[in-house]
Protein backbone atom coordinates (compact mmCIF):
# COMPACT_ATOMS: atom_id res chain seq x y z
CA UNK A 1 0.00 0.00 0.00
CA UNK A 2 3.12 2.15 0.97
CA UNK A 3 4.51 1.58 -2.34
CA UNK A 4 1.71 2.73 -4.37
CA UNK A 5 0.81 5.55 -2.99
CA UNK A 6 4.27 6.61 -3.13
CA UNK A 7 4.06 6.06 -6.88
CA UNK A 8 0.78 8.09 -6.99
CA UNK A 9 2.26 11.03 -5.19
CA UNK A 10 5.41 11.42 -6.39
CA UNK A 11 4.75 9.50 -10.04
CA UNK A 12 1.74 10.07 -11.46
CA UNK A 13 0.35 13.67 -9.56
CA UNK A 14 4.18 14.52 -10.19
CA UNK A 15 4.39 14.41 -13.53
CA UNK A 16 0.72 15.94 -13.69
CA UNK A 17 2.23 19.07 -12.14
CA UNK A 18 5.77 19.11 -13.98
CA UNK A 19 2.79 18.32 -17.41
CA UNK A 20 0.87 21.52 -16.91
CA UNK A 21 4.14 23.52 -15.53
CA UNK A 22 6.38 22.82 -18.64
CA UNK A 23 3.63 22.91 -21.33
CA UNK A 24 2.87 26.46 -19.60
CA UNK A 25 6.69 27.71 -19.71
CA UNK A 26 6.80 26.51 -24.01
CA UNK A 27 3.56 28.18 -24.93
CA UNK A 28 4.70 31.26 -23.17
CA UNK A 29 8.14 31.14 -24.35
CA UNK A 30 6.85 30.79 -28.01
CA UNK A 31 4.31 33.78 -28.14
CA UNK A 32 6.99 36.11 -28.33
CA UNK A 33 8.73 34.56 -30.66
CA UNK A 34 6.26 34.54 -32.81
CA UNK A 35 5.30 37.74 -32.52
CA UNK A 36 9.27 38.57 -33.51
CA UNK A 37 10.45 36.66 -35.52
CA UNK A 38 13.44 38.72 -36.89
CA UNK A 39 14.78 39.41 -33.54
CA UNK A 40 14.49 35.66 -32.48
CA UNK A 41 16.63 35.18 -35.53
CA UNK A 42 19.14 37.24 -34.57
CA UNK A 43 18.79 35.62 -31.16
CA UNK A 44 19.51 32.16 -32.81
CA UNK A 45 22.16 33.41 -34.87
CA UNK A 46 23.93 34.96 -32.37
CA UNK A 47 24.68 31.11 -30.70
CA UNK A 48 26.63 30.77 -33.67
CA UNK A 49 26.18 26.68 -33.60
CA UNK A 50 23.09 27.19 -36.55
CA UNK A 51 24.49 27.61 -39.98
CA UNK A 52 23.46 30.90 -41.71
CA UNK A 53 21.38 29.50 -44.56
CA UNK A 54 19.29 27.71 -41.52
CA UNK A 55 18.57 30.48 -39.15
CA UNK A 56 15.58 31.66 -40.37
CA UNK A 57 14.27 28.71 -40.70
CA UNK A 58 14.80 27.75 -37.45
CA UNK A 59 13.78 30.64 -35.97
CA UNK A 60 10.01 30.20 -37.57
CA UNK A 61 9.92 26.52 -36.76
CA UNK A 62 11.17 26.37 -33.40
CA UNK A 63 8.62 28.54 -31.90
CA UNK A 64 5.45 26.88 -33.28
CA UNK A 65 7.10 23.72 -32.43
CA UNK A 66 7.51 24.69 -28.95
CA UNK A 67 3.57 26.49 -29.08
CA UNK A 68 2.12 22.86 -30.44
CA UNK A 69 4.22 20.82 -27.66
CA UNK A 70 3.54 23.31 -25.02
CA UNK A 71 -0.49 23.08 -25.75
CA UNK A 72 -0.26 19.24 -26.47
CA UNK A 73 1.60 18.53 -23.11
CA UNK A 74 -1.42 21.15 -20.92
CA UNK A 75 -4.39 19.31 -22.33
CA UNK A 76 -2.86 16.13 -22.20
CA UNK A 77 -2.87 14.87 -25.81
CA UNK A 78 0.26 12.16 -26.59
CA UNK A 79 1.97 13.18 -23.29
CA UNK A 80 4.82 10.81 -23.58
CA UNK A 81 5.71 11.51 -27.29
CA UNK A 82 5.68 15.31 -26.87
CA UNK A 83 7.76 14.78 -23.42
CA UNK A 84 10.30 13.23 -25.63
CA UNK A 85 9.97 16.30 -28.23
CA UNK A 86 10.24 18.80 -25.48
CA UNK A 87 13.04 16.61 -23.89
CA UNK A 88 15.39 16.65 -27.05
CA UNK A 89 14.63 19.92 -27.33
CA UNK A 90 15.89 20.63 -24.22
CA UNK A 91 18.89 18.32 -24.93
CA UNK A 92 19.78 20.83 -27.47
CA UNK A 93 19.49 24.19 -25.72
CA UNK A 94 21.42 22.80 -22.96
CA UNK A 95 24.22 21.77 -25.47
CA UNK A 96 23.84 25.76 -27.38
CA UNK A 97 23.75 27.21 -23.53
CA UNK A 98 27.19 25.20 -22.54
CA UNK A 99 28.95 25.81 -26.09
CA UNK A 100 28.55 29.28 -25.58
CA UNK A 101 29.15 29.36 -21.71
CA UNK A 102 32.52 28.17 -22.40
CA UNK A 103 33.19 30.56 -25.00
CA UNK A 104 32.39 33.27 -22.72
CA UNK A 105 30.08 34.35 -25.41
CA UNK A 106 28.15 37.03 -23.73
CA UNK A 107 24.51 36.85 -25.53
CA UNK A 108 20.84 37.02 -24.25
CA UNK A 109 19.50 33.38 -23.73
CA UNK A 110 16.56 34.32 -26.20
CA UNK A 111 14.42 32.49 -24.12
CA UNK A 112 11.05 34.43 -22.94
CA UNK A 113 12.18 37.53 -24.83
CA UNK A 114 15.16 38.94 -26.94
CA UNK A 115 16.42 40.85 -24.14
CA UNK A 116 16.52 38.70 -21.77
CA UNK A 117 19.39 38.76 -18.80
CA UNK A 118 22.81 37.10 -20.32
CA UNK A 119 23.03 33.84 -20.14
CA UNK A 120 24.60 32.10 -17.04
CA UNK A 121 25.10 29.05 -15.41
CA UNK A 122 22.04 29.06 -13.71
CA UNK A 123 19.97 29.68 -17.41
CA UNK A 124 22.17 25.49 -17.77
CA UNK A 125 21.08 24.56 -14.32
CA UNK A 126 17.56 25.60 -15.11
CA UNK A 127 17.27 23.85 -18.78
CA UNK A 128 18.76 20.84 -17.11
CA UNK A 129 15.82 20.87 -14.53
CA UNK A 130 13.69 21.63 -16.95
CA UNK A 131 14.95 18.65 -18.91
CA UNK A 132 14.15 16.19 -15.76
CA UNK A 133 10.89 17.27 -15.38
CA UNK A 134 10.27 15.98 -19.36
CA UNK A 135 12.06 13.06 -18.28
CA UNK A 136 9.41 12.55 -15.26
CA UNK A 137 7.05 13.29 -17.36
CA UNK A 138 7.69 10.74 -19.89
CA UNK A 139 8.38 7.76 -17.07
CA UNK A 140 5.24 8.33 -15.03
CA UNK A 141 1.51 7.79 -16.39
CA UNK A 142 -0.20 11.12 -15.34
CA UNK A 143 -3.63 11.21 -14.61
CA UNK A 144 -6.09 13.63 -16.79
CA UNK A 145 -3.88 12.08 -19.90
CA UNK A 146 -6.41 12.04 -22.83
CA UNK A 147 -5.33 9.76 -24.90
CA UNK A 148 -5.55 6.80 -22.03
CA UNK A 149 -8.96 7.75 -21.56
CA UNK A 150 -9.95 7.42 -25.35
CA UNK A 151 -7.54 3.94 -25.39
CA UNK A 152 -10.15 2.92 -22.76
CA UNK A 153 -12.97 3.99 -25.01
CA UNK A 154 -12.06 2.24 -27.82
CA UNK A 155 -11.51 -1.15 -26.16
CA UNK A 156 -15.21 -0.67 -24.61
CA UNK A 157 -16.69 -0.04 -28.19
CA UNK A 158 -14.64 -3.09 -29.22
CA UNK A 159 -16.20 -5.48 -26.50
Amino acid sequence: MRKDLWRDVFGRWLALAFRFYLGGVFVYASVYKIGYAAEFAETVASYQIVPALAVNAVALVLPWLELICGAMLVAGVRVRTVSAILGALLVVFCIAVTVNLLRETPIDCGCFHTLDERMTWMTLVRDLTWLGMSIHVFFFDSPLALERRYQSTLKEIET
